[in-house]
Formats: C-alpha cells, sequence, structure tokens
C-alpha cells in the first residue's frame, strides 16, 4: 500500500518536467538505489554461507577416484574394498 502512495505522489512531480525530455528521475533512483542494497544484501549472505564451507582435500595426492565413494552426506570416505 505504502509503495503505490509514494508512487502516485512521484507521479506528479514527472509531469513538472519537460514532455520531450526523458530522464530516469527520483522514482528510477529509488529502483536503483533498492536494487543496489538487494544485491549488497544477498553478497553479504552469501559471504557469510561460503565462510560456514568446509573443504580438506584428501591427504594423499595419488588416490585415485575408485579409491574414494561419496556418503550420503556428500563427503568424499575411502572406498571399502
Amino acid at each position: 500500500m505504502s509503495v503505490s502512495l509514494a508512487v502516485t505522489h512521484l507521479v506528479p512531480l514527472a509531469k513538472e518536467l519537460d514532455e520531450d525530455k526523458v530522464t530516469p528521475g527520483v522514482l528510477g533512483f529509488i529502483v536503483f538505489a533498492v536494487m543496489a542494497l538487494a544485491v549488497w544484501g544477498l553478497m553479504k549472505s552469501m559471504n557469510k554461507h561460503m565462510g560456514k564451507v568446509d573443504f580438506k582435500e584428501s591427504s594423499d595426492p595419488d588416490a585415485s577416484v575408485e579409491e574414494t565413494a561419496t556418503d550420503a552426506a556428500g563427503r568424499t570416505t575411502p572406498a571399502k574394498g
């Protein structure tokens, strides 16, 4: 409700400008600012979640793909032989 109210107040401001001149105006700035804040929030959240990722390499660099198996949780474990 408040967004539509804000837009109705911004539309008369656009009528005061020259009809032949195209500018983004205040509404364009507000939309851009909201999108920038959303991207910033998503990047901050992604950074937090990527910090939780625990990546460990296997200690044996010569281990082949056949010698390892993946369990249900996605962890790589040595295959049982």
